[in-house]
This record gives structure tokens, sequence and C-alpha cells, in this order.
């Protein structure tokens, strides 16, 4: 049975003759789709400097990375590793990442299902309101401090953990040389350069995107801006990313050896909003499953971002509303809830 027909593979919710409300999580909002062009700024890492970096940060938010060093066959193997682990049957996977090793410590990877919105250990967060939305995903969500630490028994993902534990320390060097330009470009002193990022707060998520019969009314995740400094992504040949820019949908194209950056709502709020924290959004599709893994970096949880548009606040303070406003109201505020009474008058 191939990948794609192994609906064993899917949690019971996305299997075919499950009882769905087709009117659940509808798509509302048009695209304007040119498959010639690719509607993102390209960065060359090699050359970049604070002046074409400061404009796309100002401008889109968000950017394609070229020339960025990571090794291809790196991120091959990552995708094919990804592949295999998802193709496991639903209850495969659910043993697979709970049981336990020969190492002392707790698995540093998590595997949830239906949303992206999840704990800070990496459990799955259940939205308020009394939603039933659901977002056509599963997921690896991977603690980067703790991947060196642990050993699994299983070959297959022992041979991922050694994977995604070389892809984190690339990962690092790429949003630490980024954010060192945009410290320069934003005239950050070095103190607060330390510990507006962190690279131990780095995560990985692998994100699987099942296919949908319903894909004009489902989403794999739904409008949305990071919470992070940085986001990096890489995604298969399979196109699904959205970025909201010149007050429009369009779609971010898949292009080989090509690394996707976005400014966070971290970034946006050290900027003094000068930086945007974009808009964007998964679509999933109709055929073909969907893979991508997301690189996100944070200040120190400590760290006290100051700026004339906001309140003083730190990335905890940030992470407890968010969590707050999930469980609450099912939907993210963000940044609005820490705007200064200036800005708010």
């Amino acid at each position: 049975m191939s990948q794609s027909d192994n609906l064993e593979s899917y949690p019971p919710f996305f299997r075919p003759n499950h009882d769905i409300d087709s009117s659940e999580n509808a798509c509302k909002t048009s695209v304007n789709s040119d498959s010639d062009s690719d509607c993102l700024p390209v960065i060359d890492f090699l050359c970049m400097n604070p002046e074409n970096l400061s404009q796309v940060c100002r401008d889109c938010g968000m950017f394609r990375l070229v020339n960025h060093g990571v090794p291809l066959n790196l991120l091959n193997q990552l995708q094919d590793h990804a592949k295999k682990l998802f193709s496991l049957t639903f209850e495969a996977k659910q043993d697979l990442f709970s049981s336990s090793s020969s190492s002392s410590c707790c698995s540093p990877i998590a595997y949830f299902w239906g949303t992206p919105a999840l704990t800070p250990s990496g459990d799955a967060l259940k939205k308020g309101s009394g939603t039933q939305d659901h977002n056509w995903l599963e997921g690896l969500n991977v603690s980067l401090t703790q991947v060196s630490q642990f050993q699994y028994e299983d070959p297959l993902l022992e041979s991922f953990r050694s994977l995604l534990e070389e892809y984190g320390r690339q990962q690092c060097r790429v949003a630490k040389t980024l954010f060192s330009t945009m410290a320069h470009d934003l005239k950050l002193c070095s103190t607060k350069s330390q510990s507006y990022l962190s690279l131990p707060t780095g995560i990985l998520r692998v994100y699987r995107y099942f296919r949908c019969m319903d894909s004009h009314k489902r989403w794999g995740i739904d409008v949305h801006t990071d919470s992070s400094v940085i986001s990096i992504l890489h995604h298969d040949e399979v196109q699904g990313l959205q970025v909201f820019k010149d007050n429009q949908w369009l779609d971010v194209k898949s292009i080989h050896n090509t690394l996707i950056v976005n400014v966070g709502d971290m970034a946006q709020a050290m900027s003094d909003d000068k930086y945007l924290s974009v808009k964007h959004r998964v679509k999933v599709n109709k055929e073909k499953e969907r893979i991508s893994i997301g690189y996100f970096v944070f200040p120190a949880d400590d760290a006290v971002i100051e700026c004339s548009k906001y309140k003083p606040f730190t990335y905890a303070d940030f992470r407890t509303e968010v969590q707050k406003d999930l469980k609450t109201l099912g939907f993210k505020i963000g940044l609005p809830k820490f705007k200064s009474t200036q800005e708010n008058t």
C-alpha cells in the first residue's frame, strides 16, 4: 500500500468514513495565484546586508532564502524519514512516541494532530469556546535542547532524531546570522541582541498535511502570525503555504533547495512595528499530502522587550497570554494585548 493510500495512518477523525460537518472552518477568502511568478522577495544568505534584509522585513515580513548552506542531502533525508514515520498506522505512531527508551530523560519528540496549538511541553492545547474545528494535519514537536541527550531504540526514529539534531544546528547558524543582521539594522545594543534571540529556545515542528476532498472548506493551518522572533520553513514540492501580501492572499511557490523565512511577533515588537509579523496560512490538497519542517526561535523567557508602541513585556508574559486566549477564546490575540496606553488612545 502506498503512503497516499494508507488511510490507517490518518487519525480516525480524518478518515473518509468519519461524519464531518462540511460547514466547519470553511474557506471564505479568495486567492490571487500566479503560477508564473514567485510572490516572495529573495535574500541571498551570502550577500545579505542590513539594508536589503531591512527592506523585506518592513515591506513583506516573509522572504525566500537562497545559498543558505544547509546541505541538500540533509533536507532530502529529513523529508524521506518524515514520510516513513507519518506513513505508520495512527496507533503505531501513538505507541512509538509515547514508549520509553533506554534514556532516562523525557522524549524530545512529541506527536500531535488536529491542531498546531501546543502547550510548552508539546501537548495539544484544547481550544475554548466549544469550538470543534480541526486543522487538517498531524505533526511532531521537537525540543532541540533535549534531542542530543536522547536515544531511541527504534532504528528509524533514532536515525530521524540524529538528522533533526544536525538540522537544528544548521538552523541555529542561519537564525543567528539573520538576527545579527536585523539587530544591526534596528541598532539594538549587545545586551538586547543576546537576550532577544535565545538559541536554546529553538524548536522544530514537522508537519504532515492530509489529503482532503473538501479542500476548499478545510485548512491545514488557518490564518495566523507566528509568536517567534524568526521562523524558517522547508517544505516539499507540494504547494500550500499562502501569505497575505499587498492586501491579497498569494500562493508561495515550492522552489527546490530554498528556505522560507518569516518575521514573528517578537521581532515586530522589538522593531517598534517597523518589521511586519506577516499573516499566513496553509491550505490542503485533494490529491497530495504535504510535508514541511519549521524552525522557530524565541527570546529568553526573562528578556524584557522595550519599545514605544508596547508596554514592557517578556516572552514568558506573551506566551502565557496566548495560551490563555487559546483556551478561553479559541484564538490568539497576540501583540494587540500589549499595546501601550498611548497607542490605544
